[in-house]
């Protein structure tokens, strides 16, 4: 069904998008201006025609292509990094192949994007999950198609996206061009593995069309009353919680994009999506986004998350394979994705972008660091159609009654690790007693937690074991975080929460054993 030029011209969705698309909408229909679209015509054709044959042409040909745009022409770096990659980095064999076949067929692939985008506005019908601007405080959802994503994308790789009014609008850097940038004088070979994960993409979705479809949803826990929900709990509603814990599963060794179980998978976040994944950035979150290259779409229209909200992306599927962390990261080939299908095409895999505090020090023990982290958390692993249920929860201490496993959507459960811990400098004692927390107070059925061997977190299954058996709910054990906290400022313990919780870590447990 195609859209008529009235109503095409008159959504708000798309209003909200264009600025920051590079095709333009002219007679109720999108294009590319006619200087640009000539040139995806000729890269389309192939070398013999485009005389891109090589990295130094090609960013020539990528400064063409912004010039058509009104955009500046590539940065010198940027342009030295294309060459770089291109020329001296990839094998010739594949650099070949790259020229002859993955460039001209993703110039016919930003050919139909007009079309593709135009399908898509039809197909949101009422503009309820249309690509749009999702700003701060917007909860929404906006459904792509794999083969949208791909052409968005390839669009970020030729570095054709406006860039003026991103930074405004508090929206991250899309387009790829510090990613080539960040290659020259970069003695990290990280940096490159980076760039051979998005390359790999690129030659998969060129010669086979991905043909599901990927949500971006963003979660926000309203601050003011709501009829029909919960809004943002204070320390006095944590206290409150009737919610019975969930069951956690600590795992010394494994990832969390590994899981084989549904769950809500946890992408240490950065406030903007996405972090430095597209710059020099190669820690949990970036490495997710060059293995899952369809999560860096959503840098398109995501605004930079506040306090009270998170990010759930579900969909998106998994090209690479990899080895190493940080500066040890690898790219080691292909990777074919398994994961089965919901009924709107999604792979199910599902994603939640949190981002912890960085480098919170006192404020880890303040009541309003902890307060802050438990609600993010709690936004991340929300269930839409539970929230009237968690409000009962948090105003009602004595009912004890409702199982997480039966309440839950589909048996979803959380896997995660140390979360906000890394260079963020967060506590893992502290951040693993608040994810569970959160995700029992969201009726997850189980928490699997991947420990990546850290040290602080030995003693986590015992902890968790000697919690279960004493049959804390969500408020007690948050009573008891509180309680730890308030001594650590006070000088009055200088123990890991651990240690203070065990038997004859604490006077104070045997007060707690009265509560079974």
């Amino acid at each position: 069904m195609e859209p008529s030029a009235s109503c095409l011209a008159a959504r708000g969705d798309l209003r909200s998008a264009l600025p920051f698309l590079p095709v333009v909408l002219r007679g109720g229909a999108l294009f590319w201006p006619p200087a640009a679209q000539e040139s995806l015509r000729a890269l389309a054709l192939g070398p013999d025609v485009s005389r891109v044959a090589s990295g130094d042409v090609l960013a020539d040909a990528l400064t063409d292509l912004r010039l058509a745009l009104s955009l500046p022409a590539l940065s010198p770096r940027a342009t030295d990094g294309l060459a770089l990659f291109f020329d001296d980095l990839l094998s010739r064999a594949q650099a070949q192949g790259w020229f002859a076949e993955v460039i001209p067929n993703l110039a016919r692939l930003l050919l139909r994007l007009p079309a593709l985008l135009e399908d898509h506005y039809a197909k949101a019908g009422d503009g309820a999950s249309g690509l749009r601007i999702l700003a701060s405080q917007d909860a929404g959802i906006v459904l792509l198609s794999q083969e949208l994503v791909a052409a968005l994308l390839t669009c970020a790789l030729f570095c054709l996206f406006p860039t003026e009014g991103r930074a405004e609008a508090s929206l991250p850097t899309i387009n790829f061009d510090s990613l080539f940038v960040a290659l020259v004088h970069n003695a990290r070979q990280s940096q490159e593995q980076k760039v051979r994960c998005l390359v790999h993409y690129f030659e998969r979705v060129t010669d086979s069309t991905p043909i599901g479809f990927v949500s971006f949803e963003r979660k926000v826990l309203p601050r003011r009353a709501v009829s029909d929900g919960v809004t943002y709990p204070d320390m006095d509603a944590w206290m409150k919680s009737s919610a019975p814990l969930c069951q956690f599963r600590v795992f010394s060794s494994g990832f969390i994009e590994d899981e084989e179980e549904e769950a809500l998978e946890v992408d240490f976040a950065n406030r903007f999506l996405g972090g430095g994944a597209l710059s020099r950035g190669c820690v949990q979150e970036e490495i997710r986004f060059m293995i899952n290259p369809e999560l860096i779409a959503g840098m398109l229209f995501m605004a930079s998350m506040e306090d009270n909200e998170a990010i759930e992306i579900v969909g998106t599927e998994r090209f690479s394979q990899y080895m190493g962390y940080g500066s040890s990261f690898r790219f080691v080939g292909d990777y074919l994705d398994s994961k089965p299908i919901d009924s709107m095409g999604r792979r199910r895999t599902r994603i939640v972008a949190i981002d912890a505090l960085d480098c919170p020090t006192r404020l880890h023990y303040e009541s309003s660091g902890l307060l802050r982290e438990v609600n993010k958390a709690f936004c991340g692993f929300f269930d839409q159609s539970k929230l009237q249920l968690y409000a009962k929860l948090f105003q009602d201490s004595n009912n004890k009654d409702i199982s997480p496993s039966v309440s839950s959507n589909g048996y979803v459960g959380v896997s995660t690790g140390n979360w906000g811990c890394g260079a963020f400098g967060g506590n893992p004692e502290i951040k693993s007693m608040i994810q569970w927390i959160a995700a029992s107070q969201a009726l997850r059925p189980f928490v699997n937690y991947y420990t990546f061997e850290d040290a602080s977190l030995e003693r986590l299954g015992e902890v968790i074991r000697w919690i279960l058996r004493h049959g804390w709910t969500v408020g007690e054990l948050w009573h008891m975080l509180v309680e730890y906290s308030s001594q650590r400022l006070g000088g009055e313990t200088k123990k890991g929460f651990f240690a203070w919780l065990l038997p004859n870590g604490s006077p104070n447990n045997e007060v707690w054993y009265m509560s079974e």
